[in-house]
């Protein structure tokens, strides 16, 4: 079917009033001017998700329920789905399931995570970043590798997590804590090629929730 056709027929089945207004107001919306006279099959994957967008809001729900809106897009189709979804919930209810945590970050303000069918979280993003409070993270890549056992010396070292690369995740106990792991490489010897605070990320928060934390 043809874009404007299908939204037509979307919004007859869903009992919309002023069919033809209706789908002009959602293909304004969803950005799809340009192709609204395309079949839809001839659409790149990024403007079918569109059109599935569209058709799920023909007859302006107020909850709207997302799965994996942006699998398989290039990162330009990423980012107009993220800015469309956004808008649309400046107005509306919008549960959006996915598994990628740079999708949450970018577009949600409360998060719920679930393990094997187990609510473990359920608060808004602020509030779950801020359940790290009280632990520094340090980002340090070495010019070589580095045994995790030598590690453990550092003081206020909490937990290590290994990136690859010569590269580490340190959480330490208190705010000098990147200045403990500067003076640890300084007195072994080892050539430090990044050094960087970080926040803790929600896929940190995510595996700390589940069960999935390397650890001391």
């Amino acid at each position: 079917m043809y874009v404007k056709e299908y939204l037509a027929f979307a919004a007859g089945m869903g009992g919309v009033k002023k069919v033809n207004e209706r789908v002009d107001e959602v293909i304004a919306l969803t950005h799809l001017g340009i192709e609204k006279h395309k079949k839809i099959g001839q659409l790149s994957k990024g403007y079918r998700q569109r059109v599935g967008l569209a058709q799920a809001i023909i007859h302006n729900p107020d909850v709207l329920i997302l799965d994996e809106p942006t699998s398989g897009l290039d990162p330009n189709q990423v980012m107009e789905i993220r800015d469309l979804i956004r808008n649309l919930g400046s107005n509306k209810t919008i549960m959006l399931s996915t598994h990628i945590m740079q999708e949450v970050e970018a577009i949600c303000s409360r998060v719920i995570i679930i393990d094997k069918g187990i609510i473990v979280a359920d608060d808004k993003l602020e509030n779950l970043r801020n359940r790290s409070e009280g632990k520094w993270l340090v980002r340090v890549q070495f010019a070589t590798d580095v045994d995790e056992k030598a590690l453990k010396s550092i003081q206020g070292l909490l937990q290590t997590n290994l990136l690859g690369n010569n590269t580490w995740r340190l959480t330490g106990d208190n705010e000098n804590f990147r200045q403990a792991v500067s003076q640890f490489a300084l007195s072994s010897n080892l050539e430090v090629t990044e050094l960087v605070s970080e926040k803790d990320s929600l896929e940190s928060i995510f595996r700390q929730l589940t069960g999935h934390v390397d650890s001391l």
